[in-house]
Formats: C-alpha cells, sequence, structure tokens
C-alpha cells in the first residue's frame, strides 16, 4: 500500500501544471494541441488512447478526469479520445469500437464490472493493455488491467462514518445516484460499518436533477430525526442542499467528490465536510502508466492499487484548494 501511495505521490509532483477542463459526450475525440497533445512533450512515438466511462450527462466530475488525462496526453505524445455511456451496455459496446479502431491502450471504468469482462478479455486477446480507473478496483486483475488507479471505495465510506461520529451524527441518509453501481454501494456500505448512528439508503436518478431533488426533499420531511445527508458525488451535493431548504430540515449535507461548486459551498458552510479522491490524478496517472508500460514496460504500483484517496476536505482547507478547482484540476 505504502508503494502505490508513493508512486501517486512521485507522479502528482509531475503534473501540477495546469489542465484544462472540458466535458467530453458519447464519443469525443480531441486531438487538438490545447486537449489531445501537441507532441511537444517528450520525444516517442505518437499513441492513441481511449477512456472510457460510466458517466451520465452533466457529471463535473469527469471534466476534472479529463483534465488529468490530457494534460499528460500533451506531455506523452498521446492522441487523448473519450466516450462515456452511463448504461453498461452502450460502455461495453464503446470499449469494443475502440478495440476494433485498435488503440494503443484503454483506460475503463468497472461501475458495473460483469457488463466488461467480455468485452476486457477482447481487448486483452488483442493485445491493447488496459488500465482500470475510479470504480471496480477489485476486479481490475480479474479482468486482465495492467492496475487500478482510484481510491478504495470501502474505505473512504468508512472514513466518513468516522467523521459523521467525529460531529455528534446520529441519523444518515446516503445517496445513491445510480443504482447498481458496486462503487457507490461500497460507500454506503462502508459509512453503515464505521457509523455509529443509523444509515438508510435513498435510490435516486442522478442524471434527473428535479427529480432526485424531490426524491430527497421527500424523505427528510417524512423523516425528521434525518440530521446527516450523505451526497455520493458533487451534483447530488447540490441538489441535497436544495432539499434540505424545501424540506425545512436542519441535517448536514456532507459529500464525496470536491469541485469549485462544492468548495463554494463548503465556504459558505452549506456542505459540512467532502471527500476528495482526486481526479485529476485519475486521468493523468492512467494515460502515463499505459504510455510507460508502451514505452519502457513500467506498470505502476508493483501490482497493487494506486490509491488516489481519500482525503476529508472541510471549509479550513478551503484557502489552498480554491485556485486548483477554478481551474478545474481539483
Amino acid at each position: 500500500m505504502r508503494t502505490a501511495r508513493t508512486a501517486a505521490a512521485l507522479i502528482a509532483v509531475l503534473s501540477l501544471a495546469v489542465g484544462c477542463s472540458s466535458s467530453g459526450g458519447k464519443d469525443d475525440e480531441d486531438t487538438s494541441g490545447d486537449g489531445g497533445g501537441g507532441g511537444k512533450g517528450v520525444n516517442t512515438p505518437r499513441l492513441k488512447i481511449a477512456m472510457v466511462t460510466h458517466s451520465g450527462e452533466g457529471d463535473t466530475f469527469w471534466d476534472i478526469v479529463q483534465s488529468g488525462a490530457k494534460q499528460a496526453a500533451r506531455k506523452d505524445n498521446v492522441e487523448f479520445l473519450y466516450a462515456n455511456d452511463k448504461e453498461a451496455k452502450g460502455q461495453a459496446e464503446l470499449v469494443q469500437s475502440f478495440v476494433d479502431k485498435k488503440v494503443d491502450g484503454i483506460v475503463v471504468t468497472l461501475a458495473k464490472p460483469e457488463a466488461m469482462k467480455a468485452v476486457l478479455a477482447e481487448a486483452e486477446a488483442a493485445g491493447i493493455p488496459v488500465v482500470t480507473i475510479n470504480s471496480g478496483g477489485e476486479f481490475s486483475a480479474k479482468f486482465g488491467a495492467l492496475g487500478h488507479i482510484g481510491q478504495d471505495e470501502s474505505v473512504a465510506g468508512e472514513a466518513v462514518g468516522e467523521e459523521l461520529n467525529k460531529r455528534g451524527r446520529k441519523k444518515a441518509l446516503c445517496v445513491i445516484h445510480e443504482q447498481g453501481n458496486v462503487s457507490l454501494e461500497q460507500r454506503c456500505a462502508g459509512v453503515k460499518k464505521t457509523f455509529d448512528g443509523s444509515v438508510e439508503n435513498l435510490n435516486v436518478q442522478g442524471t434527473d436533477a428535479p427529480g432526485s431533488q424531490s426524491s430527497i426533499s421527500a424523505k427528510l420531511q417524512a423523516t425528521k430525526d434525518i440530521d446527516a445527508v450523505v451526497a455520493l458525488g458533487a451534483p447530488i451535493a447540490a441538489y441535497s442542499v436544495k432539499a434540505k431548504e424545501d424540506a425545512g430540515s436542519k441535517a448536514e449535507v456532507d459529500t464525496f467528490d470536491l469541485n469549485a461548486e462544492v468548495v463554494k459551498r463548503l465556504k459558505a458552510k452549506e456542505v459540512g465536510f467532502a471527500v476528495d479522491q482526486q481526479p485529476y490524478l485519475q486521468g493523468y496517472l492512467s494515460i502515463d502508466e499505459l504510455w510507460l508500460y508502451k514505452t519502457n514496460a513500467n506498470v505502476l504500483g508493483g501490482g497493487k492499487p494506486v490509491l488516489t484517496g481519500p482525503a476529508i476536505v472541510t471549509g479550513k482547507d478551503v484557502p489552498k484548494l480554491e485556485k486548483y478547482t477554478a481551474r478545474g484540476t481539483r
């Protein structure tokens, strides 16, 4: 574990240059000098690396992941390709399309791992190295990936439970914004493991902002003793703050993930704390790992996941983070 953390920390030092925030679509090819890399950083053969995530529309988390990936691509003379689909079947089809295009490497999330198993076997058979990021880390090696980059979701959830204990909370609502996503379920399970109070899960459709807000508000109105709402993503934190106001609840809103909006809400004391898994690093290191593997047969982490979090962020951390969140790298 120490080796994994050290690897992440060392490369993090190299990744402090500003990345460019960009929102990808279903299949977003970025080959410009600003986004996809101009080949000025290194004198190694031009590579083509694709990233396929389970992102839904409007999830700013993935803008930050892409920002890191594009910064590494510029340095590593990589043409960076991005595609996303919130449906597991669609995500698998996108991965297959990149296998068919014979890209040099693939970065993929495993939010719904079983749906990705067969297509990752296709990538392995085609000799295309794969790095997994963000979710499904326990399936990474089983599915033939070089490694996994992200946080341990169970450990992150446990950290939230411990923080809620410190804050004297007694009843928490854990809002799952994508049913069937193993990482989100692990987060809530981790909270339950260490939290001395009670935890109830609430499923909402994260891409439906009005519906999510309404569901959270209704729950807070019906269960008056909920004193903590745990959002599992930055957009859900925003819905939760509004839902709390609608319900006249005094519950504290806390959240996984960090962005400029969350930092503003921490500063305004609308959010109690956030769990930062450093998505910029997930994007940056995944591209860098594939470049290192293709050009020098290196593998990060010594066979273990490279951890990018969790870190508990509170209002006192805002001054040192604002400039980074403002530019889309934290």
